[in-house]
């Protein structure tokens, strides 16, 4: 028995959760974030663990971490420095793209310049047609040519990303084997083994990304897993996944294209563990940090899943969490626009200088300091006593803005927190549209330092009427990457129509995506125990663009049923357009396979509820929803399962403030979730 730990870096502070694998008991603390010396926060927090409750390096028996010096480095633009090596006569595919306007009511808009610039891409003597067949052979020659004007211009890596690799990849393979060769000490990266999808900007851009932060991540987590064994962590760190899962950081450090997103996808995961134990089916999560609101829809209390999700500028063609990630997070900074206008974000303050309030050095109004200002944010110690709040700060940088506006400070805080709400509002609206979902039927799960903050403010604009919050919303992240089940996923590209000529081609490439998914759990991760294998495909009507991802029935596929196979397809084609075609001939563009193997997973702390009104501990002046109020203030540590409450008031922790506005009604659950409930006769 021993400890579970897991930690998540986010843009202010680092969050880490330690379950007791005797007691059951969770532990958790935070620590400033070290964005110039990544992973010192790292050393910090168990440093902190171990101070505050004993947990030595040595008692812990599992560790996970999120990262997001990936991410980071792609924000920042801060990778290596890389050369394409693409096909003769197609060197435009990254500024080609998709040829879509990132604003189309915006004709100024431009789409951002490419990782690598058009002086990078470098054309190779070489074809492959889309049959698999060779048209022109690889030219040694002119690989050699491209070689020496990728070492003029400076490259430090190449990717190679050549036509219709993802059918045959022999050109990209043998190109390879020759740069390394010619140039071992040149960073070489294939398209076909980072993603073989069937586009050809979708697969070059994935490869690009990957290629341009993989020295990065790999010195990272090389760097993490010497410092942890130096401290006496014996066990070897998994590190959380962009699709919600887990892998060990030495295959990330190969394998980091499929880890950029894991901080949002964390926080989804534990998100979903929290819902679930609660009985909550169907959940909108809300992750407020610092720089941004991440939001996702949980069904049936499992997350969606997708692909196509923006990295920075950029979109990552891998499965990932489906989470829209919104620029207003607690530290994004309020201004005044050249139309003398009032705006929120993206820009923000990040962990330094950070909010005015946290007296490191910030003077920017943030909506942190909107939240301060109006007195809604308890003045003691946040984030674990890592930060002191101070109000006077927070006013002194509204007061600029207050002044141009014409406006009183509490009527511009408050300004500040409503056009957050707005874009929030605007986001997730689109959201639910593309999901087809009623929001009134979801309960709103708010998370992480700021999501408690602005949940019930959120929920009453989008109408709904249930906000969870959890025991530890503020490191939820953290606690999510200790619910991830180890998971991979693998692709082939198929491209034929569904027929029963086509059927054992079909059965081929599932049963050989089934064999490679074993290996990898059983040599990548050493998990000799139960796997679970998913597979699905990409399927389309002929002639349609976009495919539908729906699940491969083994029973349908070991029969010979094609048409169980085509009737799962219109069935998911109705539900999401409203029409179906079937007498229409479908395609198969790619073939999927999941294989998840279950992690031992900490149980939720839970007591019997003893219902009673709750006494707060105090009564505090605060600006609420255009008047000055007194409101009661509670201490979360004081409000057991079975608590009750009203608001207006505020609820105050170790790692956020939840803010309970007039007629929202609060109950404490088995589990230490305050379950908040809008509506009644003094709702807003």
């Amino acid at each position: 028995m021993g400890y579970r730990v897991g930690v998540d870096i986010g843009g202010t502070f680092a969050d880490f959760c330690a379950f007791d694998e005797g007691s059951g008991r969770i532990e958790t603390v935070k620590v400033l974030s070290t964005p110039a010396t990544p992973g010192q926060e790292v050393i910090d927090g168990l440093g902190a663990l171990e101070e505050r409750f004993g947990i030595a390096p040595s008692d812990i028996s599992y560790f996970t971490h999120g990262t997001t010096v990936g991410i980071n480095a792609i924000i920042m633009r801060k990778g290596i420095r890389l050369c394409l090596f693409a096909t003769e006569h197609f060197t435009d595919v990254l500024e080609l793209a998709r040829l879509k306007m990132p604003d189309p009511y915006n004709l100024l808009s431009s789409r951002p310049e490419p990782l690598v610039t058009r002086d990078r891409v470098i054309g190779i003597a070489e074809r492959m047609l889309a049959d698999g067949t060779v048209d022109v052979p690889l030219s040694r020659e002119s690989l050699a040519a491209g070689l020496a004007r990728a070492r003029a211009l400076g490259a430090e890596g190449i990717v190679i990303s050549f036509l219709h690799s993802y059918r045959n990849p022999a050109h990209e393979a043998e190109a390879a084997a020759l740069l390394a060769e010619m140039a071992p000490e040149m960073h070489v990266f294939c398209s076909h083994r980072i993603r073989p999808i069937i586009r050809e900007y979708e697969r070059s851009s994935t490869a690009v990304i990957h290629g341009y932060v993989q020295p990065r991540v790999s010195d990272y987590i090389g760097a993490l897993k010497g410092a942890l064994s130096g401290i006496g962590v014996g066990p070897e760190p998994m590190i959380t996944k962009s699709n919600g899962g887990v892998m060990s950081a030495e295959l990330g450090r190969t394998a980091c294209v499929e880890m950029l997103l894991s901080g949002t996808a964390a926080g989804v995961m534990g998100a979903a563990f929290v819902a679930r134990a609660a009985g909550e089916a169907n959940v909108l999560s809300l992750d407020i940090g610092g720089t941004s609101a991440d939001v996702a829809v949980i069904e049936g209390g499992v997350p969606g899943f997708g692909s196509a999700e923006m990295v920075g500028d950029f979109p990552i063609f891998v499965p990932t969490v489906s989470v829209t990630s919104i620029g207003e997070g607690g530290g994004s900074i309020a201004r005044i626009d050249a139309g003398g206008l009032l705006t929120v974000g993206p820009d923000s303050a990040g962990s330094t200088p950070g909010p005015a309030a946290y007296g490191r050095g910030g003077t920017e109004p943030t909506i942190t300091d909107a939240f301060v200002a109006l007195g809604l944010v308890d003045l003691g110690a946040l984030g674990y006593g890592m930060v002191s709040i101070d109000r006077g700060a927070a006013e002194a940088a509204i007061a600029p803005l207050a002044r141009a506006l014409g406006k009183s400070p509490e009527e511009t805080a408050e300004g500040i927190i409503g056009i957050a709400i707005s874009g929030m509002y605007r986001e997730v609206s689109k959201l639910a549209s593309r999901r087809g979902i009623d929001l009134a039927e979801f309960t709103l799960l708010a998370f992480g330092g700021g999501g408690p903050m602005m949940a019930c403010l959120l929920a009453r604009e989008l109408g709904m009427k249930r906000v969870l919050v959890p025991r530890t919303p503020g490191v939820l992240s953290a606690l999510g990457g200790l619910t991830a089940d180890i998971r991979n996923d693998f692709t082939a590209t198929a491209y034929y129509e569904l027929g029963a000529e086509t059927l054992p081609a079909l059965a081929d490439t599932v049963a050989r995506l089934g064999a490679a998914a074993r290996t990898w759990m059983t040599r990548e991760q050493g998990h000799a125990g139960a796997a679970l294998l998913t597979a699905s495909a990409e399927m389309r009507y002929k002639g349609q663009s976009f495919e539908i991802e729906v699940e491969i029935s083994p029973d349908a596929l070991a029969a010979g049923d094609i048409a169980a196979l085509r009737a799962a397809f219109d069935a998911e084609h109705l539900r999401l357009y409203g029409h179906a075609d079937p007498a229409a001939p479908i395609q198969v563009i790619a073939v999927n396979m999941v294989v998840t193997a279950a992690s031992p997973r900490p149980e939720l702390p839970r007591a019997e509820p003893r219902p009673h009104d709750a006494v707060p501990e105090g009564h505090i002046p605060v600006h609420l929803d255009g008047a000055a109020r007194t409101v009661a203030l509670f201490r979360r540590d004081a409000l057991p399962p079975g608590a009750r409450f009203a608001g207006p008031c505020v609820v105050a922790q170790d790692d956020t403030t939840t803010i309970v506005p007039p007629g929202v009604s609060g109950a404490v659950d088995t589990y230490g979730n305050m379950l908040l409930t809008l509506g009644g006769p003094d709702a807003h």
